[in-house]
């Protein structure tokens, strides 16, 4: 199931770069990821860039994968604002990423995944597999509970879309942690936990 980019690209115009400031564990992965030597980085559903933005300014060699062709133009002058560079492409995550086998130190996608459904979000982890480097990191966030619309129709076990909101017609799957380690079962899970906004926080290792 393919994300609609004629949606996401009405929602950034509509609302404008929605996310400045990084998620609450970057700075931290971003330490984590220098000690370690970790240096080339691919934010997965790099929205307006503000994690691709905050990666450039510590020094990585930053990569920004995202389907909305607004989203990728208003990372890039971001970054030219700030006279940075990054690699940016715009392509659905659903499709083959257009990256080499283990050509990333780490990979981070917040707030993406989880929207397609089950057998898509199969795929994509397929995809973040095989271009993360053995031995390196990956943090993924996805929600909880249902956080968009009011009204739903549900497509398969956990997955819904709402028929109302600011991102009716996008298809939302809903993890338990017990999906999280069954999709990620080929990574060595280091930690789950909760952000402030009730969306799981997923840190792993490709093994």
């Amino acid at each position: 199931m393919k994300t609609t980019t004629k949606s996401w690209d009405a929602i950034f115009r509509r609302q404008g770069h929605v996310f400045t400031e990084p998620h609450w564990d970057i700075p931290q992965i971003g330490q984590r990821l220098k000690d370690k030597g970790l240096a080339r980085v691919l934010d997965l559903g790099c929205g307006t860039g503000r994690h691709v933005v905050y990666l450039a300014r510590h020094g990585f060699s930053v990569y920004g994968l995202d389907n909305s062709p607004r989203a990728v133009e208003m990372t890039a002058e971001w970054l030219a604002r700030e006279n940075l560079c990054a690699n940016l492409q715009v392509q659905e995550m659903t499709e083959t990423f257009p990256y080499k086998d283990r050509f990333f130190d780490a990979i981070l996608s917040i707030q993406v995944i989880h929207h397609a459904d089950i057998a898509s979000i199969r795929q994509i982890v397929g995809e973040m597999e095989r271009v993360l480097k053995p031995g390196g990191f990956l943090f993924v966030t996805v929600p909880k509970q249902r956080n968009q619309g009011k009204r739903f129709r549900q497509i398969e076990p956990n997955t819904f879309i709402p028929l109302d909101g600011d991102e009716k017609g996008l298809p939302h799957h809903y993890f338990t942690p017990q999906e999280l380690h069954e999709c990620f079962a080929h990574f060595e899970i280091a930690d789950i936990h909760l952000d402030p906004i009730d969306h799981y926080c997923l840190s792993a290792y490709r093994r």
